[in-house]
């Protein structure tokens, strides 16, 4: 296995990584940025208010982008697993 076989398959790693985590990550940081301004404007430091929001937002953008985040993971593993004999060899 030479370095830039590693190098390669880190880079396609942490790529499938963002595709997985940045929209739930981006939607969470959209909420809690919202609630912050409110709780900011009507001077409310509840700090727990922000949980239920962003856990409703994780749990929508799952059910809508699932399926295609499911089809990046799977389609990631598969071309991992076909590609073993050519990085052992």
């Amino acid at each position: 296995m030479t370095p830039e076989t590693v190098m390669t398959i880190a880079r396609q790693t942490l790529e499938i990584t963002a595709i997985l985590a940045g929209p739930m990550l981006l939607s969470s940081l959209a909420v809690g940025l919202l609630i912050s301004l409110f709780q900011a404007a009507t001077q409310i430091n509840e700090m727990t208010l922000t949980f239920i929001p962003k856990l409703i937002t994780i749990g929508l953008v799952i059910l809508i982008g699932g399926h295609f985040l499911l089809e990046q993971m799977v389609n990631f593993t598969r071309n991992m697993i076909q590609n073993i004999p050519f990085v052992i060899g």
